[in-house]
């Protein structure tokens, strides 16, 4: 036995979302079919709101509210951040972490993922290729800036590991200085659940 077509096809969607298996799937579609209809108005209008009003920075790639034709988040269009540090990170949630700190006054990238025995190369193909024209050309990315260093601030989990001497490999004929984050973030824990004390250590520390 199965279930309806509509509801298998929600299950499979939602299945897709990052960390999320068939069966918290099928709690998410079950939850929506016990909801009222205006809350289901509610819950769709949001999300086509959100792809209409928000947009990814074009060189760091964080979404954010852009005012007419404007292409950079609020931190790449600073003009007091630091255009010599470009700090590499998995997320958004990375991102707005380190930010909290008030440590780290330089710009960002987020990579989207961490690199995976199961991921095809294609896919690491795509990520470094656009990190390495937004150092080499930043200028066409809206960027006016000259990297002098590239700082790791990935979890530092077997993939994060895995990840790191990955980028390590591709970024060494730019002869940029690379660091990665140093102490006080503790082995195999991830950015994301580390605290804003802990991660200004690690900003501190890199090496």
């Amino acid at each position: 036995m199965s279930y309806p077509s509509r509801i298998e096809k929600l299950i499979d969607l939602f299945s897709k979302f990052p960390g999320v298996g068939p069966k918290t799937a099928s709690r998410f579609v079950f939850y929506l079919l016990r909801k009222q209809d205006s809350q289901i108005d509610e819950f769709l209008e949001a999300v086509v709101d959100l792809k209409k009003s928000v947009s990814l920075c074009k060189f760091c790639r964080n979404p954010f509210e852009p005012n007419t034709n404007q292409l950079l988040c609020s931190i790449c269009s600073n003009p007091l951040r630091d255009k010599t540090l470009l700090c590499l990170v998995e997320k958004e949630t990375d991102l707005m972490l380190l930010e909290k700190t008030n440590k780290y006054p330089g710009l960002y990238f987020i990579l989207g993922s961490l690199l995976t025995p199961l991921k095809k190369k294609e896919t690491e193909k795509i990520v470094i290729s656009n990190l390495l024209k937004r150092l080499k050309e930043p200028l066409n990315f809206g960027i006016k800036a000259d990297f002098k260093e590239v700082i790791i601030a990935i979890s530092d989990t077997t993939e994060g590991q895995a990840t790191a001497l990955y980028l390590e490999r591709e970024l060494a004929p730019l002869k940029l200085k690379i660091s990665r984050l140093g102490r006080g973030l503790p082995l195999g824990a991830e950015i994301e659940y580390a605290d804003e004390e802990t991660l200004s250590s690690a900003l501190e520390g890199r090496k």
